[in-house]
């Protein structure tokens, strides 16, 4: 199965709810929440993409690196390649529902598993959204990374014990769905979190013998908050700009915090990433690896498991070869070194 195929039958799946652009960039589908756009104006999710596109890759041959090495360690995880699947869900409301909300998540999970990279799963309401992502972890022995929105205490702790029970070494708070308007609109709003309440979540997650990465940090301040409550990872994201209108795109918050907190906690990065080339230029902004959303769901939507390979071995090859290109003989060893902004866009 490839690509085109994969991209064919998303078309038709997902109509009325994503148009499988050629360029998912968030133009088209701008204020579509419930659905696959931005909220609002839509521009959120349009700076994660232009913050990415204003940045060039330095094309350098004269070495010697003919087979660069993409595989790398995540919290105590081999990744083939630095990428993991970030946690979506409502698949019958933002996606079409042409597929159940436990295929598409084991989808993602089995795809994930069986090509060397690691799946998240989401929460949200109804509650068949994270029991479906809690029953594909369970079903390939805890291989996944259970995330569990910023809710208040009760519901919080019942949602945790059920993430244990899933054998999991990974859990994670997506603490940028604070202000998502779905979840509002069922009822079910969502806050955040301050720095004590925090570091009680991070300390019993620990207690259990668990990481915890927290997702949907975009400024220093609140990456050093992170550090300081002992999170193991955090994810530079702002929701696919589906929580903020007109907040900055990811690489452009990027290399500030990843200055700031690495070597403390693991930097992953979440927006915008579409191929093997935005995946090196976040790895050349400071992150340890990056998270893809929506073309993991068009890619599971359109060819479930064996779909979901397909786009990542797509990641394996376009990564290598803009490392050769590049002249980076490791995923571990870029820099900014690698890429350049334009005069034009100064």
């Amino acid at each position: 199965m490839d690509m085109q195929e994969v991209r064919k039958i998303a078309r038709e799946r997902m109509k009325g709810f994503c148009r499988v652009c050629s360029i998912c960039d968030g133009k088209v589908c701008a204020g579509e929440t419930p659905g696959m756009g931005g909220c609002g104006t839509g521009s959120a999710f349009h700076n994660n993409i232009k913050s990415l596109k204003n940045l060039h890759v330095n094309m350098r041959l004269v070495h010697d690196i003919r087979d660069p090495e993409i595989s790398c360690n995540i919290l105590g995880l081999d990744l083939e390649v630095p990428v993991i699947a970030a946690p979506i869900g409502g698949v019958s409301f933002n996606m079409g529902g042409a597929l159940t909300e436990e295929q598409y998540v084991k989808a993602i999970v089995d795809g994930c598993k069986e090509s060397g990279v690691i799946g998240c799963t989401g929460d949200g309401v109804p509650p068949f959204i994270h029991e479906s992502g809690f029953k594909a972890i369970t079903e390939v022995n805890g291989y996944g990374i259970p995330f569990i929105k910023p809710w208040d205490h009760a519901e919080f702790d019942e949602k945790l014990e059920k993430a244990i029970q899933t054998n999991c070494s990974i859990i994670g708070m997506d603490i940028d769905a604070a202000g998502l308007i779905t979840l509002a609109k069922m009822g079910r709003p969502v806050s955040p979190k301050g720095p004590e309440e925090l570091a009680k979540i991070v300390e019993k997650i620990h207690g259990l013998g668990k990481k915890f990465i927290l997702k949907g940090i975009m400024t220093v301040a609140d990456a050093r908050a992170a550090a300081d409550a002992g999170c193991d990872a955090i994810v530079v994201s702002n929701h696919g700009g589906r929580v903020l209108d007109h907040a900055m795109g990811v690489a452009d918050v990027l290399p500030e915090i990843a200055q700031r907190v690495k070597g403390h906690l693991t930097v992953l990065a979440d927006g915008g990433v579409r191929d093997g080339v935005d995946i090196l230029k976040m790895l050349a902004l400071g992150a340890d690896a990056v998270m893809i959303g929506r073309p993991f769901s068009i890619a599971a939507m359109g060819g479930e498991a064996e779909g979901v390979k397909a786009y990542i071995e797509m990641l394996k090859g376009q990564l290598k070869s803009t490392m050769v290109l590049t002249g980076c003989p490791s995923v571990k060893e870029t820099s900014m070194h690698l890429i350049s902004v334009p005069k034009s866009s100064w």
